[in-house]
Formats: C-alpha cells, sequence, structure tokens
C-alpha cells in the first residue's frame, strides 16, 4: 500500500475548543491553511459539508488556487443538487484544481440537518437515492453520447457532459457510512471507504465486512480512518493535554446548541442516530482509554457526532500506534486538529514524517518476503 496524509479545512476557524471567529467565509483563514498543510507534507485536505456552511466547491477552488499539489476531498451530500449537474460541476473542479480532486460522498447521518435543506427521506431511503445518484455520475462522466434515464429518484432524457473529468476513467470516489445499507452501497461504488477512529477490533471487522461486500461486485477498495492526534513532547504531558481538551470541549459547547457554527444544532445526550456515531459510543461506554492510546474523552464530551477519538502519546507513540491500522489495512489516515492555527505545522513536523518511514519499513518487509 501507499501511505496518504489528509488533513481538514472548513471554510472559517473553529474547532471543539475553539469557539467560532472571523466571517464564515474566511479567505485568509482557508488560504492560510491550505498552504500550511502542503507546506507540512499532508497529501491533501477533506473539506466537510453542512447544511449552514459556505459553500465547499468553491472553498476548494480558492485553496487550489494558493497550492501546487495539495489534492481536495470534497464532502458531498447527494439529494440536493440534480446528479447531471453534480457531475458537470465536479469534472469543472476537477479540471480547474489540474486532477486535485476527489469526491466523498456523505448521505447524511441526522434527520434534522438533511431537513434543513428540505430533504424529509428516511435513512434507508436516502442510501438507495445515493445508491442511483452514483451510477448516474459515474455514466455522465463516462459516456460519450447522451443518455436517458428513469430510476426511483430521478428521471432525465438525452443528459451528457461535453466536458469529462481530467481523471481517468473519473474523479474517484470516497464514501462514509457504517450502516448495512451504506455498506451494500459502498461496496458497489466506493474507490475509499471511510471509517471512523475505532478500536483495532472494531476498525477490522468493519474492513472485513466492507471488503466481503466489495468482493461480490468484482471490487477492493482501499480504506481510510478519520482520527485526531495528540501529541506532545513526554507522554504525561500528552495526556494531560488530552484531558485538558475534553473539559475544554465541554466549555465550549461545539455540539450542545451553543454554538452558532451548526446554527443551534443540538445533539441528544444519549442516542445517535447514524450507525457510525451508535458505535463510537458503544466504545464510550467501554472506557476512556482503549487499546492503550484511544482517548474517547471528546467522543463521550460530545455525543460522537463524527471524528471525535484521538490517538495520545509522545510523536514515536502515536504514529507507531497509527501505523497498527496500516497493519489492519488502512492506508489513508485523516487528521483534524483541536487548533487549526498550528496542527498542520506540528503533525508536519513531528507525525508525518514518522508516519511515512513507518509505512516504507513495514512495505519493505513484505517486498522481501514476497
Amino acid at each position: 500500500m501507499t501511505i496518504e496524509l489528509y488533513g481538514t479545512m472548513y471554510p472559517r476557524l473553529f474547532s471543539e475548543t475553539i469557539p467560532a471567529e472571523g466571517p464564515a467565509f474566511d479567505i485568509p483563514h482557508i488560504e492560510r491553511t491550505a498552504r500550511a498543510h502542503e507546506e507540512a507534507g499532508f497529501d491533501g485536505v477533506l473539506l466537510p459539508h453542512n447544511a449552514g456552511w459556505a459553500d465547499n466547491f468553491l472553498t476548494a477552488a480558492r485553496a487550489a488556487g494558493v497550492t501546487q499539489r495539495l489534492i481536495f476531498l470534497l464532502a458531498h451530500r447527494p439529494g440536493f443538487v440534480s446528479p447531471t449537474l453534480a457531475a458537470r460541476k465536479l469534472a469543472t473542479l476537477d479540471h480547474f484544481t489540474g486532477g486535485r480532486l476527489r469526491v466523498h460522498i456523505i448521505t447524511g447521518g441526522r434527520d434534522a440537518e438533511q431537513q434543513r435543506d428540505g430533504d424529509y427521506l428516511t435513512h434507508d431511503a436516502r442510501y438507495a437515492r445515493t445508491d442511483e445518484y452514483l451510477d448516474i455520475l459515474r455514466r455522465i462522466w463516462t459516456s460519450e453520447t447522451p443518455i436517458d434515464h428513469e430510476g426511483a429518484h430521478y428521471r432525465f432524457a438525452s443528459a451528457f457532459s461535453e466536458l469529462k473529468p481530467l481523471q481517468k476513467p473519473h474523479i474517484p470516489v470516497s464514501f462514509g457510512g457504517a450502516s448495512d445499507p451504506a455498506i451494500e452501497v459502498a461496496a458497489k461504488h466506493a474507490d475509499l471507504y471511510a471509517l471512523w477512529g475505532e478500536t483495532l477490533d472494531g476498525t477490522r471487522e468493519l474492513v472485513s465486512r466492507v471488503r466481503a461486500a466489495a468482493a461480490r461486485h468484482g471490487r477492493t477498495p482501499r480504506f481510510s480512518i478519520s482520527i485526531r492526534a495528540i501529541v506532545a513532547d513526554t507522554e504525561e504531558a500528552a495526556w494531560k493535554r488530552a484531558r485538558e481538551i475534553a473539559e475544554t470541549t465541554r466549555e465550549v459547547g461545539l455540539w450542545s446548541g451553543r454554538s452558532k457554527v451548526f446554527g443551534g444544532e443540538s445533539l441528544p445526550t444519549e442516542t445517535a442516530e447514524n450507525e457510525g456515531s451508535r458505535r463510537l459510543l458503544a466504545l464510550v461506554k467501554q472506557g476512556e482509554v482503549l487499546d492503550e492510546r484511544l482517548f474517547m474523552g471528546v467522543a463521550a464530551a460530545t455525543n460522537a457526532p463524527g471524528n471525535t477519538t484521538a490517538i495520545v502519546g509522545t510523536p514515536e507513540q502515536v504514529a507507531e500506534a497509527l501505523l497498527a491500522y496500516y497493519d489492519v489495512g488502512v492506508s489513508n489516515f485523516l487528521f483534524r486538529g483541536f487548533d487549526p492555527r498550528t496542527d498542520a505545522q506540528d503533525y508536519g513536523r513531528a507525525l508525518v514524517p514518522l508516519l511515512r518511514e513507518g509505512a516504507a519499513r513495514r512495505d519493505g518487509a513484505l517486498r522481501k518476503l514476497a
């Protein structure tokens, strides 16, 4: 495998520990964050999606203009843009970035947020729509003649895009979702399947399920894990920082309804609508620290709405713990810092080289055995 390392870029400054500041589309912040990740040695950045945020197509375009090689993993939610139009928009952005685009399909895990953009489909119906949507995207991207379509969610005649993606055969598709319907859709469409930061056993189990489902379609996706890293010069200092972050997270209240970033949206305290969050909350009940370095404190403080688990320790300890995921088949690592102003540089200095060196050692050892 080839290891790939991604950061995360929002259109404004905020995190679980930093209340939102600046304009909702903060151009200096976007440009500074993009450059910081490229200079730190990251392969790319995720641009998340939320029903209340600035358009991440334009965030990606702005960031592409100040970088040379950074890849943009664009979170895209089916259901709000016609797939025929989305195919053209994504192909255009692929050309604009010089082939540095990946599309990360998120079907939506919270009914309340979906309804903010007028989507009232149930969870399973959303995944059925996503399946049809991705079929259409691929056909529009690759067909040299106009196509017709009549399905459960979309109907059109003579759809065509004269502009095809710069990348061939099409833009790579990343996919997130841990429920049974999600895995079935991922098995058909995902070039990269994205997991949240679970234990090694949980990761191994989910990787195996997705591989088996994809094999039925003759496909072999790669795997990504979204996880945090809390690093300090000593192990004691790292754990102290981790617990301080969890406490500050409670005070800032990003997911409590007090933050303007999510439009006052709050989550219930003990339940979750999506399977990924339910899996993390089940781990929260097992303890604050799992697998020696997997810290569940932020997941507990936020009701695990997403990427909220962290590996804690010195750079060397964190790198080895992360490379254990590499050993079970995870090739891509997606990080999100608790301080976006400094974490990209800190990871680039302390963590990125160790991860690349460790992965290269493992790959070399496997080649010798082959």
